[in-house]
């Protein structure tokens, strides 16, 4: 039997697998990265099934993208973009030293206003 497809499920699964192939992923590494099958990234990236909360929060860790370019497909500023695709060939040890640099920025420039 054939699942209808949510016209929002359609939408995610295509910023999905957009996010997939520009982190150079195969299906079946994400789904190890997250834990799931890769017959679900299958049905995720086509709008079979929809996803979960925890599912979503552990994929965009895994694509090192926002759940705003997951659900909307678009970033609110699009220099996030740029930012985004910069920091990720880092890896995770790397990415939480450059976010400690940052806040350490932010707030540097937060008391000289």
């Amino acid at each position: 039997m054939m699942r209808e497809k949510k016209e929002i499920n359609i939408k995610i699964g295509e910023q999905v697998k957009k996010a997939r192939e520009n982190a150079k992923l195969t299906q079946e590494q994400l789904a190890e990265k997250i834990d799931v099958s890769p017959q679900y990234i299958s049905d995720l990236e086509r709008g079979v099934v929809g996803i979960s909360v925890e599912k979503l929060k552990n994929l965009c860790i895994a694509l090192r993208v926002s759940s705003d370019e997951i659900l909307f497909g678009n970033y609110k500023n699009k220099n996030s973009a740029i930012i985004f695709e910069k920091i990720s060939v880092l890896s995770e040890n790397h990415v939480l030293i450059l976010s400690d640099i940052v806040n350490k920025y932010i707030e540097a420039v937060s008391s000289g206003k």
